[in-house]
This record gives structure tokens, C-alpha cells and sequence, in this order.
């Protein structure tokens, strides 16, 4: 039975800058998107074939989903590549560690042996670089659309005792946003990849199957929550120009 591990394994260090295989996965996901990205971009064609109009479908949803929550579909043009580039992303990330043979190729290093690759989102560095770029994000996002001092306004603010304790509340959630996302997200995907990891172990046939469709569903909705939240923050973020 594979041996599992609660943090990425270390494959190679260079000049000081450790390689895990989790970190590999995350550059190998990394640059098969941007080829995808490139492919379909060259084969975009004023008049949509079949796998063109999947995608247009999928984005108009989607820019529909954010309108209604924005209020604005300028708004929602404008949001769009950061929400639709963080679910894309995430969503290949999750559904990379599940793909057949992933896990097994095995490496030997320092004497034990080491999957190559890694579920990005299946180590808490991961998660937890994408929630503190989600948080910090949208909190540029806001001080652009509202102005930096009536953003900050939000958490620093000595107007009186009550708007301060306030403020000192609004500063707590942010920081437990960065927590919330990327416990979630990690939390979701490990133990999907135990699972995963045991049930093969026990029945390595058939049944599995049910629990990697369970899996991918999961992977799905985990990059669409993840995608949501930040959205949401957004649309706090940037509400107040509109009073």
C-alpha cells in the first residue's frame, strides 16, 4: 500500500529552493493550460464549431451567475477573468491528481519511495497561496472601485469606540477567510485522495469506481466554491460606490 503522506514530498532541491512533487504537478498543470490556452486561441473562429460553442456556453453561464450576484454585467466582464481563471485552474488542479496512472509513477529518493506526482490542492501551501491571492485580491479590487481610504476606512477606522470594535471584526474575518478557503480546499481534496488510496488498496477493481466519480464531482465543486467565495468577496468589496 502506497504510504501516505500529510505533506508534499520532497523530490529535488536546487540551490536551496526544494522541488516537492506537489510543486511539479502544480508546473506541470500550469503549462498544459497555458498550451490548451494557446491551441484554442488559434482556433477561434467568428463562427463557432461544436467545441467553441460548449465554451462560450460555459462562460456565458457563468458571466450570467456573476451578474446576478454583482448587480452589473460590466461589472461581471470586468471580474470575470480572475474568478474564471481561479475555477479553471483549481478545477484542473483537482481533477489532475485523480487521473489514471498518476499515481503510479514512483521515484526512489533518499531511500524511499516517492509518488512523482502530487494533487496540487493536496498540499496546504498550495491552498494556502491561493487563498491569501484570493483575499488580497479582492481587497485591491476594492480599494479600486471604492477608493483606498473608504476601503480601509473599513477596518481602521477611530470614529468612534463601536466603529472601531466593528473595524477590528471586519480585519478578523479576512484573515479567517485565508483560513476557511484553504482549509476547505485542502481538507476536501486529501482525504478524497486517501480514500482513494485505501479503497484501491482493499478492492482494487471494480468498486473504486463509484468513488472516483464521487471524487471528481467533488474536485469539480470544491473549484466552484472556491471560485464563488472570492466572487462574493468581491461584490462586498466593491458595493460601496454604489450608496
Amino acid at each position: 500500500m502506497e504510504e501516505i503522506s500529510l505533506k508534499a514530498e520532497k523530490l529535488l532541491e536546487i540551490n536551496g529552493f526544494i522541488i516537492t512533487n506537489s510543486l511539479f504537478s502544480t508546473l506541470v498543470v500550469s503549462l498544459f493550460l497555458m498550451v490548451v490556452a494557446l491551441i484554442i486561441y488559434k482556433k477561434i473562429n467568428i463562427i463557432p464549431g461544436k467545441l467553441q460553442s460548449v465554451i462560450e456556453m460555459g462562460f456565458l453561464w457563468l458571466l450570467d451567475l456573476m451578474e446576478s450576484m454583482l448587480g452589473s454585467m460590466k461589472k461581471a466582464e470586468q471580474y470575470f477573468p480572475l474568478v474564471a481563471t481561479i475555477f479553471i485552474f483549481i478545477m484542473a488542479s483537482n481533477l489532475s491528481g485523480i487521473l489514471p496512472g498518476v499515481g503510479s509513477f514512483i521515484i526512489d529518493h533518499e531511500g524511499k519511495h516517492i509518488p512523482l506526482f502530487r494533487s496540487p490542492a493536496a498540499d496546504l501551501n498550495f491552498t494556502l497561496a491561493f487563498a491569501v491571492i484570493s483575499v488580497i485580491t479582492t481587497n485591491i479590487i476594492g480599494m479600486i472601485a471604492v477608493g483606498s481610504f473608504a476601503h480601509i476606512s473599513k477596518f481602521i477606522n477611530f470614529k468612534n469606540p463601536v466603529v472601531f470594535f466593528i473595524g477590528i471584526l471586519e480585519l478578523v474575518s479576512e484573515l479567517a477567510k485565508i483560513i476557511s478557503l484553504s482549509f476547505r480546499l485542502f481538507g476536501n481534496v486529501f482525504a478524497g485522495e486517501v480514500l482513494l488510496i485505501i479503497v484501491f488498496f482493499l478492492a482494487p477493481y471494480f468498486i473504486p469506481l463509484p468513488f472516483l466519480f464521487l471524487e471528481i464531482f467533488v474536485g469539480l465543486i470544491q473549484a466552484f466554491v472556491f471560485a464563488m467565495l472570492t466572487l462574493v468577496s468581491i461584490s462586498l468589496h466593491t458595493a460601496g460606490h454604489e450608496h
